[in-house]
């Protein structure tokens, strides 16, 4: 099975390839001199590609089994198959006529980290290959397909040609690609996607596409990337691209953009790693963790925790989860504990193996029992906060009775408030029929997590308040079956505190 995972080894039906291929030379007109295919596994492209009449056929696959299971099967004197590792490879320098290359195929659908973890020698050279900065180097943001590297490499070794690459992946990152391309000002006459059923082709539930690009020598590029069916590809179906410097998943002239800079800062909630020994469950007025104990100790570091999967009322108050909290802020020194709360750090160092075994680097060199996402905003008595998950976004005001601090778990993010009525507005506000359209304008429902940090961070409230009635947060109460409580003095004082710029935890 490692080996399976290890080479995203999703082997490409023949007819499937043959499919492509008659698509791309009677639909799309490509007539190539050569053809390559960098990771040909036992070869579907290869031999579909002869459809082409090329001269010249290259196909690089590290798997030496593969090697035979394609020469065998292709026999064809302009076949050459190359039993090496793309990550060292240039394909480029063994075409002998470079007029119009086609490079084809279906790179690994697997990440960089799933790799690590298998211990895998099949990776890329180690580098910040997108330029990431700070945080996002270090944490997740960093995790990359390695489907995607691959693409962007040849698009790298062929930019500044007419080669066209058509690349069978997932359809994140077929998207990721295109902002590469734009954000690189790679010169391409087309990019588009072509939307398959996965489950039909590979018997995978994944969101796939034939991501299709015509690179170009002349210094042309398109703002839109047209999205197609397969099945009927005549016309497109979607478009996505760049609008005035900002980026859409789609276009839609009645959609009102509030398209901005956030006034409040979005937080991502606290990262342990340790569900097991740090989240706590009440059961039968008894705190229980993970591995099914009774947990008693010191209620100070403890605090209610909304995981993203609870976010489905506007307001919540009453909590059945409960996180422990070891700081105040990334990488403070935690040995005070031992002296404040003995119980807490008794019951953390019965279970210090777990914590020592956590995978991520971001513990390395950090105090025991160190936990990220963590900072004074976490520690706001209200949030409004919503899960980075669903495809309809649920924003809910977080608060406890007992004035306790309401954590979320890291993959939910949240804005702060001094207030109980100023977070009730803003949850409105975000509610509203009209800010949820704009969202789905700019996220993409099809991915793993559409409302990421990224994504929030372009709500601009400035913009919203100016085109949202009174009238119209009272009609979103109503539809979140909430009892009316908005007035006209709670929404002037928020739209006061806008304008002040002296925002809370901003």
């Amino acid at each position: 099975m490692r080996g399976k995972r290890e080479y995203g080894d999703y082997q490409t039906p023949l007819d499937f390839a043959e499919k492509v291929c008659i698509y791309l030379k009677n639909n799309r007109y490509i007539r190539p001199s050569a053809v390559v295919e960098p990771t040909c596994g036992i070869g579907s492209f290869i031999q579909s590609s002869l459809v082409f009449n090329a001269e010249e056929y290259y196909g690089i696959e590290i798997n030496p089994d593969y090697c035979k299971i394609c020469k065998k099967n292709i026999q064809d004197d302009r076949v050459k198959i190359i039993n090496s590792d793309f990550f060292s490879y240039s394909s480029k320098v063994l075409i002998k006529n470079k007029s119009q290359v086609l490079v084809i195929g279906n790179p690994p659908w697997v990440t960089n980290s799933t790799l690590s973890v298998l211990g895998s020698d099949n990776l890329p050279i180690k580098g910040n290959f997108k330029r990431l900065k700070g945080m996002e180097a270090i944490t997740g943001t960093s995790n990359f397909d390695i489907c995607e590297y691959i693409i962007l490499q040849l698009i790298r070794e062929y930019r500044d040609s007419n080669t066209v690459i058509s690349m069978l992946c997932k359809t994140s990152v077929a998207r990721n690609v295109f902002k590469e391309l734009k954000r690189n000002y790679i010169n391409f006459e087309v990019c588009d996607i072509l939307e398959f059923d996965a489950s039909k082709v590979f018997g995978i539930n994944a969101s796939a596409c034939i991501l299709l690009i015509q690179l170009s020598d002349r210094p042309v590029s398109s703002d839109v990337c047209n999205v197609y069916d397969f099945e009927a590809p005549v016309t497109a179906k979607s478009q996505f691209g760049y609008l005035n410097g900002q980026f859409y998943s789609k276009f839609d002239s009645s959609t009102e953009y509030f398209d901005g800079r956030c006034c409040f800062e979005w937080r991502q909630g606290v990262k342990h790693d340790c569900s097991k020994v740090m989240e706590l469950s009440l059961r039968d007025e008894r705190l229980e963790n993970g591995k099914k104990e009774s947990v008693e100790i010191e209620a100070d570091y403890i605090f209610p925790l909304v995981k993203s999967s609870m976010f489905k009322a506007p307001v919540i108050h009453n909590f059945s989860k409960f996180v422990i909290v070891t700081q105040r802020k990334a990488r403070e020194e935690t040995e005070h504990l031992e002296h404040e709360v003995p119980k807490t750090w008794r019951y953390l160092n019965e279970n210090i193996e777990l914590f020592e075994n956590r995978k991520s680097s971001i513990y390395r060199g950090a105090p025991p029992f160190s936990m990220f996402g963590v900072g004074e905003y976490s520690y706001s008595q209200y949030k409004v906060g919503v899960s980075g998950f669903y495809k309809q976004p649920m924003f809910s005001v977080l608060y406890s009775e007992d004035k306790k601090p309401v954590m979320t778990d890291d993959t939910s993010y949240f804005i702060c408030f001094d207030s109980y009525d100023m977070a009730y507005v803003a949850m409105l506000l975000l509610n509203s029929a009209k800010v949820q359209m704009f969202l789905k304008s700019i996220a993409f429902l099809d991915a793993k997590r559409p409302y990421t940090k990224k994504v929030l961070e372009r709500i601009d409230f400035e913009k919203i308040v100016k085109r949202l009635s009174l009238d119209e947060l009272s009609q979103t109460e109503q539809e979140l079956q909430l009892n009316p409580y908005v007035t006209d003095g709670m929404y002037c004082d928020f739209k006061a505190m806008l304008g002040t710029g002296q925002l809370s935890f901003a």
